[in-house]
């Protein structure tokens, strides 16, 4: 594929990093250890299935699914659009 001043493949190595970045970001923010038997946040008791699961989990399923919803996504795209690269 033609992308200009790029060298071949540059566009799939951006997009493969961009992909191992994500994993990278995602696995460095698992849970580790053992896992809590009550909530960090409200104390509540956490499911023995929950535990099993997801080893190293501190928080019952409420509160992470509100720990989730703010810390949002990734940010900002690092590399830029093509717009800016333009100019």
């Amino acid at each position: 594929m033609a992308t200009g001043w790029a060298r071949e493949g540059a566009v799939q190595e951006q997009i493969d990093d961009t992909v191992d970045e994500a994993v990278q970001r995602a696995r460095s923010q698992l849970p580790r250890g053992e896992s809590l038997e009550y909530c960090e946040e409200c104390e509540k008791l956490i499911p023995e299935a929950r535990r099993l699961a997801v080893p190293g989990v501190r928080l019952c399923i409420v509160c992470q699914s509100a720990a989730d919803q703010r810390t949002g996504g990734s940010g900002y795209n690092r590399r830029g659009s093509k717009d800016s690269q333009l100019r």
